[in-house]
């Protein structure tokens, strides 16, 4: 349970995914905050007003999936790396994830490792299709990965093999 250890449930985060509909359109944002704190650069930083109007900083944010365009400058601003986009129309077979990234070394493109769960768990494999660094604009890295459609729920992280 997520007030016990501080980390999401299957089940909270499958409560969040859009409709199945949206899902089969393409790529959408997922925000995997929980908790009431004062934070709103996901609302400030979307060009496609994907994020729902804000009544009280404190509010957890929605996403209107609708206007989503899945261009992750929710996933690169979000202090909490907590933003997500997901694309279930990747391959029959693949997921795509963007994920945010503060680790270095960078993961090489096209490199496979190790796709970490929220605890940091090895849950499979995962392929580094693109690495964006931000860190020029002073925003969270975006690694973007694909997993297989069984795992992608639980892949939230990548872990690199020590050289």
């Amino acid at each position: 349970m997520f007030k016990k250890t501080g980390v999401a449930t299957k089940n909270m985060v499958e409560e969040k995914l859009p409709s199945k509909e949206i899902r089969e359109k393409g790529p959408y944002a997922i925000f995997e905050c929980f908790q009431e704190i004062p934070c709103n650069p996901c609302s400030t930083v979307c060009k496609s007003n994907a994020v729902k109007d804000f009544e009280n900083i404190n509010n957890i944010p929605e996403v209107d999936c609708e206007n989503c365009t899945g261009c992750a400058l929710c996933v690169s601003i979000c202090p909490g790396l907590a933003c997500f986009v997901i694309d279930e129309t990747y391959s029959d077979n693949e997921v795509l994830i963007k994920l945010p990234y503060e680790f270095l070394p960078l993961p090489e493109v096209n490199s496979i490792v190790d796709a970490l769960d929220r605890e940091g768990r090895v849950v499979g494999k995962a392929k580094v299709l693109k690495v964006q660094d931000n860190k020029k604009l002073d925003h969270t890295n975006i690694i973007t990965i694909s997993v297989p459609k069984e795992i992608f729920l639980d892949v939230r992280n990548i872990g690199l093999e020590e050289k």
